[in-house]
């Protein structure tokens, strides 16, 4: 089984820069990418950012330029820098890992329980 516990959320003021960061423990045989979704109530989770293990990154369209995704592959830990935060950045934002628990298990997605992040205007 595989555990991503996400630390790092917490209320700051719009302007303001806020690092979030996701480790994943447990049996990992392997991790090819992981990611970071947000959501707010009454509306569906969307990804912010998503990162394989090879570097390669994708981001929403509304945090291009503020938010910047990183991993470290040694540790199967992911980074969120956010920069420029806006009240609309204010969602409990959740980890994600893809990966196989074992070499002969498929790949799956985990996920972490999530971290709220409060941008006060």
């Amino acid at each position: 089984q595989v555990q991503l516990v996400e630390s790092g959320g917490t209320l700051v003021q719009a302007g303001g820069s806020l690092s979030l960061s996701c480790a994943a423990s447990g049996s990992i045989f392997s991790i090819n990418a992981m990611g970071w979704y947000r959501q707010v109530p009454g509306k569906q989770r969307e990804l912010v950012a998503v990162i394989t293990s090879g570097g390669s990154t994708d981001y929403a369209d509304s945090v291009k330029g503020r938010f910047t995704i990183s991993i470290d592959n040694a540790n199967n830990t992911t980074y969120l820098q956010m920069n420029s935060l806006k009240p609309e950045d204010t969602a409990v934002y959740y980890c994600n890992a893809d990966g196989r628990s074992s070499p002969w298990s498929v790949s799956r997605r985990y996920w972490g329980r999530g971290t709220q992040v409060t941008v006060s205007s």
